[in-house]
């Protein structure tokens, strides 16, 4: 292991990357003895090799592959002027969790009060050495790590409470394996593939023991970043035409990677899944351990705990202890700002203000009265869709997982609508669903792209 480097290529991703490293590390109430804080520990865990062998539904090793464009003109298409002996450069670094298990320990035959058995965190970075990507050929190196094994204690003063507090690790090896290949049939692309693995040894008996007994000898929210120089990488989620084939050839094991900042020279590989230039919302003052929650309703249930259930909270971990502290001195701005965020909005086709109604909120369908989704079409390929016209849904890998389900089904297109952001959208009716009647009374419609159908009756619309 080494440290970060000065120049840190990952910064733009360290929020994110943070979020996901602690994702339900401690939940709301934030208290050991809470039920929900029982089973811990679910996210890109690594366990010993024997343990993946001994209950198949674990894994010992998590695997990215993605794409980098090592062209100056678009993925596919080689420059002339990309310089002999410039090979683009990848950085890759390996963020984890190592577990140790906190145990008070009396040093007298009484009840003890204070800090409950506990599993805490500790943080580990491994970076890797950087390496070349060439253009032309493939590319491999490995590297070994290991997380070391440890005992503190601390030992009251004379006088003080009647126990001390020890804290164990347990030794976790494991290894880098990285490489690196140009894709056959698209000069400049080139797919590289991290592979994070668990390679301690562990005992028969452990093999198949406890699961708090595994994880401490495992790797915990395993997450990859990496970063090219002379290159850029591409999305496995919506690639450019040229690299749709090869993007669908990435194979992805307990990991999800996604593009981070604005020139796509890093990517975050997460075990949580991510669309491409995720980011922490501005408004959120800390860290709650719960990515999916709202921070004000967490915060107010943070303010509903008794005194005795706080108690329990600091006791539990120094960062449940951090959010009580941190919820219960909260400024009423910083409130204010958790309770939401007014931002203007301006798009072609929308109007944010208006002369005639200045209190009309900008989304309030009078501020711009030529607007209408019942008659409104929009030009896909070679015709004019709109309300009636009949289509075959061919859903992309960006929509919601359930649409994969209504793949190659008819429906009648119903309105066509626009997003703040100007991105068209076709409100659609299932040919076939019985229900449609009722929808269509609650307002309730399927929406898909544009580019996610395909007209069949362009001259039935109406």
């Amino acid at each position: 292991m080494s440290a970060p480097p000065v120049d840190d290529r990952f910064a733009a991703a360290r929020a994110v990357a943070d979020a996901v490293l602690y994702e339900g590390y401690v939940l709301y109430p934030y208290r050991a003895s809470s039920r929900k804080n029982q089973l811990r520990w679910q996210f890109g865990v690594l366990v010993p090799p024997a343990c993946q062998r001994s209950d198949p539904s674990e894994r010992s090793a998590a695997r990215t592959e993605c794409l980098v464009d090592l062209s100056r003109t678009g993925a596919g298409v080689v420059a002339a002027d990309t310089g002999a002996g410039q090979d683009a450069q990848l950085t890759v670094r390996i963020r984890c969790l190592h577990i140790q298990h906190r145990s008070v320990e009396p040093l007298a035959p009484l009840d003890v009060d204070g800090a409950a058995p506990w599993d805490e965190a500790v943080e580990h970075t491994v970076d890797l050495a950087p390496q070349p990507v060439p253009a032309d050929r493939a590319h491999t190196w490995l590297t070994t790590f290991r997380l070391p094994s440890g005992t503190t204690e601390e030992v009251p003063d004379e006088g003080g409470a009647a126990a001390r507090v020890v804290r164990r690790r347990e030794a976790v090896n494991g290894q880098v394996h990285v490489t690196s290949e140009p894709v056959d049939g698209a000069p400049g692309l080139v797919r590289v593939a991290v592979t994070v693995q668990n390679t301690q040894e562990v005992a028969a008996d452990l093999a198949g023991g406890p699961r708090d007994v595994v994880i401490r000898r495992s790797l915990v929210a395993v997450h990859t970043m990496l970063a090219i120089d002379r290159g850029r990488f591409l999305s496995v989620i919506d690639p450019p035409e040229v690299a749709r084939a090869a993007a669908s050839s990435c194979t992805n094991e307990g990991t999800f990677p996604v593009l981070i900042g604005d020139a796509d020279d890093v990517v975050l590989s997460s075990p949580i899944i991510l669309y491409d230039h995720p980011a922490v919302a501005a408004e959120s003052p800390g860290d709650l351990y719960d990515a999916t929650e709202i921070d004000e309703i967490l915060a107010l249930r943070v303010l509903t705990l008794t005194d005795a259930e706080k108690a329990e909270a600091r006791a539990t971990d120094e960062r449940s202890a951090a959010i009580v502290d941190r919820i219960e001195q909260m400024p009423p701005e910083i409130w204010e700002r958790l309770h939401g965020a007014a931002r203007m909005v301006g798009t072609d086709g929308f109007a944010v203000t208006s002369g005639d109604a200045p209190d009309v909120p900008w989304w309030d369908p009078t501020v711009d009265a030529a607007v209408d989704p019942w008659s409104d079409t929009l030009r896909l390929g070679e015709h004019q869709v709109g309300q009636g016209t009949r289509v075959r849904l061919r859903p992309g890998p960006r929509g919601d997982a359930q649409d994969m389900f209504l793949a190659g089904l008819v429906g009648t297109v119903a309105g066509v609508f626009r997003d703040v952001d100007g991105g068209d959208h076709l409100a659609v009716t299932l040919d076939d669903d019985p229900a449609n009647d009722m929808h269509e009374w609650q307002g309730r419609y399927r929406y898909f792209r544009p580019e996610e159908v395909e007209v069949l009756d362009p001259e039935a619309s109406r």
